[in-house]
Formats: C-alpha cells, sequence, structure tokens
C-alpha cells in the first residue's frame, strides 16, 4: 500500500513513516517545516518528502492519506481530499489498527518528561533481551531513529495527550490502548486546544478507562492532579512512585548513581547516572517499575539505566568553542524551563549559565504562561529570548529579571549579544521545541569567529 502523511516531519508522524515503511508500505510525505533531526532521518530512510501542501500532489494517487494533528481545515491539500471523497485517517488510529493492535503496549503519558521516560523504558527493555517496537517523540541516542518495528509483542510509546486530528479532538492516547502506562505528572499546557486544567485532567481520565484490570498505572506520587483523575473511577492496579510509600530514589552521587527503593525495602543502586536532576531519577523510577511489570527484573533494570545515554534534543552537547559549552534541549514549557535549569545547576556548579529562550509553542505563543517565566528562568545567569511574532511584550514579562533578560526580534542580533557575553566556563543552554533557525549553529560560528 502507498501511504501518503500530511505533516511528516512532526516528530510523532515522522515514526510513523517509519514504523509504516517497517511494515512492508510504500510511503511518501509533506511537510511545510522541514528540519532535523526528523527531516535527516527520513531522508536516511528513502522516503521521499515534498515540501508544502499544495493540491497536486494528489497525482501521486496513493492508496491512502495519514492526517497529522498540525493539519487544519484550510490545508489546500486537506480541502482537496476531503472534496474528492479520498480515504484518509489520523495518525493514532492508522497506528491503533495496524501496529499496536495484539501488542503489550507500554505507554508513558504526562506534561513533561514523556520522551526521556519513554527512551529510558525502551532502553531497559532492550537490555533485557526483549527487542521492543517503539515510537518516541525523539532520537534515543542509544538507537539512532525515533521509531522502530519489531517482532516482539512489547510496543513502547510515547503518549501524548494532545488532539488526534482535525477531525478528532480527543488525546492521541485514547486510541493506544496500553496494558502498563506510566502517568508522570499533569499540569495546564496546550492552551490552544485545552480551556483549564480540568479538561486535561478528563482526557486523562478518558486514558485511564482504556486500560485491563491486568494491566498496571505508574503514577507520581507528589501530583494531585493524578490522584483526581484516579479518584473519578479506576479499573487497574497503581504503584505510585516518587515517594516512601512506593518507589523511591536517594540522592545522587558525584557520579549521578543513586539507590532505589520500593516500599521502603532496598532494590539495588543505579552506579552511574548521566541525567541530571531530581525529575530525571523520578522519570528513572518510572521506567524501572513499568519494565518489572513487563518482566524485567528490577536488577537488570538498574545496570540499564547506568547505560542509557540520553535523547537528542534533551541536554545534548552541540560543541564547545573556546571554552563555552553549547547545549541543545526541548525545554518550552515554564515548569520544563525550570527543571532543566535546576538539573544544569546541579552538574555545572558556579559556572554561569546563559539561556537562550524560544517561546515556540501555541501555549506560549497565546502568552498564557508568560507570567511564570522570570521564576522559571531563576537560575540563569542571564538570559536572551527570541521575541519573534509572538503575541506579548517579552520584554515585559522578563522585567522582574532586571538586567538579566535580554529579548531580541532578530536572531542573528541575539546570536551576536550571545557570543560578545560568553566567556570560557559558560554554558549556553538552548531551550525551544523547534529549529530555532539553526541558532546552535550560528552561536557555535560567531563564538569561534
Amino acid at each position: 500500500m502507498h501511504i501518503h502523511i500530511l505533516g511528516i516531519c512532526g516528530t510523532f508522524m515522522g515514526g510513523i513513516a517509519l514504523l509504516a515503511r517497517a511494515a512492508g508500505h510504500r510511503v511518501t510525505g509533506c511537510d511545510a517545516n522541514v528540519y532535523p533531526p526528523m527531516s535527516t532521518q527520513l531522508g536516511e530512510q528513502g522516503i521521499d518528502l515534498v515540501a508544502g501542501y499544495d493540491a497536486g500532489q494528489l497525482a501521486l494517487k496513493p492508496d491512502l492519506f495519514v492526517v497529522g494533528n498540525a493539519i487544519s481545515r484550510g490545508n489546500p491539500l486537506l480541502e482537496s481530499i476531503l472534496e474528492r471523497n479520498l480515504p484518509y485517517i489520523s495518525g493514532p488510529q492508522w497506528l491503533a489498527q495496524n501496529i499496536l493492535c495484539g501488542r503489550w503496549v507500554l505507554g508513558v503519558a504526562g506534561t513533561h518528561g514523556k520522551t526521556t521516560t519513554t527512551s529510558m523504558l525502551t532502553w531497559i527493555l532492550e537490555q533485557a533481551g526483549l527487542n521492543p517496537s517503539f515510537l518516541v517523540g525523539g532520537v534515543p541516542q542509544g538507537f539512532g531513529v525515533s521509531a522502530r518495528l519489531t517482532d516482539s509483542p512489547f510496543f513502547v510509546i510515547e503518549a501524548d495527550e494532545y488532539d488526534t486530528a482535525f477531525c478528532d479532538k480527543r488525546s492521541k492516547f485514547v486510541h493506544y490502548q496500553p496494558r502498563t502506562v506510566i502517568l508522570n505528572n499533569l499540569e495546564y499546557d496546550h492552551a490552544d486546544i485545552f480551556a483549564d486544567l480540568a479538561a486535561i485532567e478528563t482526557q486523562f481520565h478518558h486514558l485511564v478507562r482504556t486500560l485491563p484490570g491486568n494491566g498496571l498505572i505508574l503514577a507520581n506520587a507528589p501530583e494531585a492532579s493524578l490522584k483526581r483523575v484516579l479518584d473519578r473511577g479506576c479499573w487497574t492496579p497503581v504503584e505510585w512512585f516518587n515517594t516512601a510509600e512506593g518507589w523511591q530514589a536517594g540522592e545522587a552521587d558525584s557520579s549521578g548513581g543513586f539507590a532505589v527503593t520500593l516500599l521502603g525495602r532496598a532494590q539495588g543502586r543505579v552506579e552511574r547516572f548521566d541525567l541530571t536532576g531530581d525529575h530525571n531519577r523520578a522519570n528513572a523510577l518510572a521506567a524501572l517499575a513499568a519494565a518489572r511489570h513487563a518482566g524485567v527484573p528490577v536488577a537488570v533494570g538498574l545496570q540499564a539505566l547506568a547505560s542509557f545515554s540520553g535523547i537528542r534534543r534533551r541536554m545534548e552537547v552541540r560543541g564547545t568553542v573556546r571554552g563555552v559549552t553549547v547545549i541543545d534541549d526541548f525545554a518550552h514549557h515554564p515548569t520544563a524551563i525550570r527543571v532543566t535549569l535546576e538539573g544544569l545547576r546541579q552538574r555545572v556548579g558556579r559556572a554561569r549559565i546563559l539561556a537562550v529562550l524560544e517561546p515556540r509553542s501555541n501555549t506560549m505563543k497565546l502568552g498564557t504562561m508568560k507570567a511564570l517565566l522570570p521564576e522559571s528562568l531563576a537560575e540563569a545567569d542571564a538570559t536572551y529570548c527570541y521575541a519573534a511574532n509572538l503575541g506579548w511584550d517579552a520584554a515585559a514579562a522578563l522585567a522582574p529579571l532586571a538586567g538579566k533578560a535580554r529579548s531580541f526580534a532578530d536572531l542573528e542580533q541575539l546570536v551576536a549579544a550571545v557570543a560578545a557575553d560568553a566567556r570560557p566556563g559558560d554554558q549556553v543552554l538552548v531551550m525551544s521545541n523547534g529549529g530555532f533557525g539553526g541558532v546552535h549553529d550560528k552561536l557555535l560560528a560567531a563564538l569561534a569567529g
């Protein structure tokens, strides 16, 4: 079957493309925003890309169009598909019907940490010899691709709460019907589609309603929102993590390693852990517990976590020039920005951190979270905000940071300012959920110059 994917360069739809090709289909696709790592990954897999959404793509005559959730009514290709009554389906529904059906699905849901935790869980299963299939919203360093299809019964998936498609406003994860699910955290996000936190909690409750009685929920104990979700009805056993009444991580040592307990009983240690911050130790607990449900002994999981090397675009060092290190991270929600900076501070001590931020997500562009930004950036010694195309005044929002924050409407001016201010030993942390105009390479070039 020939499948043509609309919005193929998104992390989720790019993963769908890889899975469909691995399942034996011919795959093509189109997108308006093409940037690494997804464009590179698709090209390496021999998947042809078309720039834009012109109706002329109907001439490809695919058997089925798979429509990503970035595609809205008014899109010329989508309108032509609808007018001609051509067959189409959403990405999550195609995945559920063609790939996930009959498999043991392990889903990772939550506002933050989905990609990291999904990657950790996949790595543990891999090191245990279970050869899992997976779809991650990033590229795990140990695998080099964001999705893989194997003959294993286990499938690990990043279970996103964002809506499914223009024609289906349920959260994507409702389609996946996992047996094992991690509920990492839950707070307000996606202001473009959810009116408030209660609306998101309802979607999480819908996910809980799909879980079987022989499944398992791993839930983050400090999150009151998750307790409210489960109080609405739960038919599946629950294990709590990040608490002495469940799974708990000890303090990190000089190698990042930490002890793990379950109900107060020692389970062993992760001897080395490359990821920083309390949040990543909590992510590791969730992955360890989920893998245990799939039959992986805790000792095997602990050993696997010690060799986990992270994910591209999650605290990924892009280069060091004249003693200045440039780091790429996907953080874009204020909570993610805060914990990412706190984790980096734990690693670098008193070294200066220069935060380079692009408020790019739909929620951030709307300004819904702007009042939370100053507090989230507190650990940075200086902040440089790219304020082009925002519907709110970034300089005014960051005013509480006084002289520690500047905003720029021009990317080249921002790069020049960072390069002029940086000095040996500095950590330049770039945070964006998009390509950010290739700012990482621009910064490295400017520093070299």
